[in-house]
C-alpha cells in the first residue's frame, strides 16, 4: 500500500518535466494518489505536453491564482475531476523582472504588489477557495460521539484524516543576492503559513511549507545570477546537495501530503543538504 494510497490531490506549478511539481505529481501517483493538475493561458499546452510523460492520464483544470473568478470556480472544477480532496501542493511564485536581480531599491510598488499577490497571498486564495472540499468538521465531529449519540473527548479524532495543504518555499529568515522582493514575498508566504496553520487547524486541515535548496527549474531560470547563488550549496551543505537531484524534496512534500505528517502544521521542513544550519563554508567554494 502506497504512502498515499486513495489520496486525491491537486499539484499546481506543473510546467516542464524539470518542474518540481511534476516530480511531486509522479511520486504521488507511484504512492497511489489520484492527481489532477492546474495551469492557465498560454501555460496550459506545456502542462498538458508534460502531463502526458506522467504514469497515469490526469486532468488539468484552469486556475489563474490572481484570477477572481478562476478561484471562485476552482473547488468545482476539482470535485469535478477527483469527487473529492485530501491535499493541494501549492507550486506558485512570479515576480518580474524589474524586482530581482539586484534591483530591491529601484523595483517599483506595482512589482513588489504583483511578487506578493502571487507568490504569498495566492496561498491563501487557493486554500480558502478549496476550503469546501478540504473541510474535515463535519467528519470529525461525527468520530467524537458514540454509537448512542452521546458526545465523548475527542477534539481530533484518529480514525478522521486531515487533509493537507503544501506550499513550496525559499528560506526568507536571510537576505539573499539576487533574490530580492521574491525573498521578501516568501517571507509573507511563511507568515501567511502560520495564519493559515491557525485558522484551518479546526477544519482538519494541515498547513505547511517545505524550503528547498535551490534546483534547476524553468522557475530558476527568470532568476538574474541563479547559478551564483546554487554554487554556494555545495560548499556548505554538510549532506551535499545536487541542483539537478528534485527527489529528496519531492519525497518530502509527499510525506507532509500523508497521513504520517498527522498533527504537523504551521512547520517549514528545510530541505537543503543542512546548508541552513551552517554558518560558513568549511572550504571556499570551488
Amino acid at each position: 500500500m502506497g504512502l498515499l494510497e486513495g489520496k486525491r490531490l491537486l499539484i499546481t506549478g506543473v510546467l516542464t518535466p524539470q518542474s518540481l511539481a511534476f516530480h511531486v505529481a509522479r511520486m504521488a501517483q507511484a504512492q497511489g494518489a489520484e492527481v489532477v493538475l492546474s495551469t492557465f493561458g498560454r501555460m496550459r499546452s506545456l502542462t498538458e505536453r508534460t502531463a502526458n510523460r506522467l504514469d497515469r492520464p490526469v486532468e488539468v483544470i484552469e486556475l489563474d491564482v490572481n484570477d477572481d473568478e478562476h478561484l471562485a470556480a476552482l473547488a468545482d472544477g476539482v470535485k469535478s475531476a477527483l469527487g473529492g480532496l485530501d491535499g493541494v501542493l501549492h507550486a506558485i511564485a512570479f515576480a518580474p523582472e524589474d524586482a530581482l536581480g539586484g534591483k530591491f531599491l529601484s523595483a517599483p510598488r506595482e512589482s513588489a504588489e504583483l511578487a506578493f499577490r502571487t507568490s504569498a497571498f495566492s496561498y491563501k486564495a487557493v486554500a480558502t477557495a478549496l476550503l469546501p472540499l478540504l473541510d474535515r468538521t463535519e467528519g470529525r465531529a461525527s468520530a467524537g460521539r458514540v454509537a448512542d449519540g452521546d458526545p465523548v473527548d475527542a477534539a481530533a479524532p484518529r480514525d478522521v484524516p486531515e487533509s493537507a495543504i503544501v506550499g513550496l518555499d525559499f528560506d526568507a529568515t536571510v537576505a539573499w543576492p539576487i533574490y530580492d522582493w521574491m525573498g521578501v514575498a516568501k517571507a509573507a508566504l511563511e507568515s501567511v503559513n502560520r495564519y493559515l496553520a491557525r485558522d484551518l487547524g479546526p477544519h482538519g486541515v494541515r498547513a505547511n511549507l517545505v524550503s528547498a535548496g535551490p534546483l534547476r527549474t524553468m522557475a530558476a531560470k527568470g532568476i538574474p545570477g541563479f547559478n551564483d547563488l546554487a554554487q554556494l550549496w555545495p560548499a556548505q551543505a554538510p549532506l551535499g546537495w545536487d541542483i539537478e537531484d528534485p527527489q529528496p524534496v519531492a519525497n518530502t512534500v509527499c510525506w507532509l501530503l500523508s497521513d504520517l505528517a498527522r498533527g504537523v502544521s504551521g512547520e517549514i521542513v528545510r530541505v537543503d543538504g543542512g546548508f541552513h544550519a551552517i554558518g560558513a563554508p568549511s572550504a571556499p567554494p570551488a
